[in-house]
């Protein structure tokens, strides 16, 4: 069975700047996908290229087995689309909204149900001037859903939500993998990818530069655990840097921070050091690597940015 979604080389410049530079990726049905990376990676300008908000300058884009660029009308009957911000009319109400929206699909839903999916019951007759953040990012998803899309696309959804919001929406995006929808995400929201994803594209300066499931990219960074070592009394940095695999080493009197590539061998090495200088452990706590470390170690911070 191919593909839901299929981006192949996609590309496209801003006058100079070459906002997206070969991406590719495919997200396979019924899957939650994620592109993950920093503000200006490129993410924004793939997924409007893909929806047909931008033309691109060359490239490959198929959705539902059709060519998005050949047949965008026939591609906007099957995908559902939530923006990073909906701009509606201070005084359209959610269920008007979702009236309109239907109006411009062959196949839609009832409001009624989509409000009560969404938790938009208590304001279906509000004004959406009067919604808060959260209400209106629920109003976003519910749009996306009135033409019963097989594909949906969110931009950064939970962006600028406070935390009880940003959770509601987390688990209507996993509802929506459970109903059988395929999702693309796009987030830098890595406590979110990893929450959500099945699989992972990794974005920086217009370029994929990994992409696998949350467990493979951390596997394969090769990233170190870290070690967060508390003592009664300081030991000697000396000391700790002569240890198996140690790097990477911070420390702040009697707490140290250091990674190691030989955690049982630093920590066979360790014990005996401490105990011949009477020096008792008051916490010790070995953390593996997370995608926080993989996504710093593949991307480069704004001053590295061209």
């Amino acid at each position: 069975m191919p593909a839901h979604v299929i981006v192949r080389d996609l590309s496209k410049s801003y006058g100079p700047v070459a906002a997206v530079r070969g991406i590719s990726f495919t997200v396979e049905r019924g899957e939650i996908f994620g592109l993950l990376g920093p503000n200006g990676a490129g993410k924004t300008t793939t997924l409007e290229c893909l929806i047909g908000l931008r033309e691109p300058d060359g490239g490959g884009l198929e959705i539902c087995g059709l060519d998005a660029r050949r047949y965008p009308r026939e591609v906007k009957q099957k995908i559902g689309v939530a923006l990073q911000s909906t701009a509606l009319p201070d005084a359209i109400t959610p269920r008007e909204a979702l009236r309109l929206f239907g109006a411009f699909y062959r196949e839609r839903a009832e409001p009624g149900p989509l409000l009560e999916r969404f938790g938009l019951q208590g304001k279906a007759d509000a004004r959406c001037a009067t919604l808060s953040g959260g209400e209106r990012q629920r109003l976003a998803l519910a749009l996306a859903f009135v033409n019963r899309p097989a594909v949906v696309v969110l931009d950064e959804p939970t962006a600028g939500l406070d935390p009880s919001s940003r959770h509601e929406l987390r688990s209507e995006i996993a509802g929506m993998k459970a109903e059988g929808h395929t999702v693309l995400l796009s987030t830098h929201d890595l406590d979110e990818a990893e929450e959500l994803c099945d699989r992972i594209a990794v974005v920086d300066r217009g370029m994929v530069v990994a992409t696998g499931t949350p467990h493979e990219l951390i596997a394969q960074s090769g990233a170190a655990p870290t070690v967060t070592l508390v003592t009664t009394r300081p030991l000697a940095s000396g000391q700790l840097a002569s240890l198996p695999g140690v790097h990477d080493l911070r420390g702040d009197g009697a707490v140290a921070r250091f990674q190691t590539t030989e955690t049982t061998a630093l920590l066979t090495a360790l014990l005996p050091l401490l105990a011949a200088q009477r020096i008792e452990i008051v916490d010790l706590h070995v953390s593996k690597a997370s995608l926080e470390s993989v996504f710093l170690k593949l991307t480069r911070g704004p001053e590295e940015r061209p």
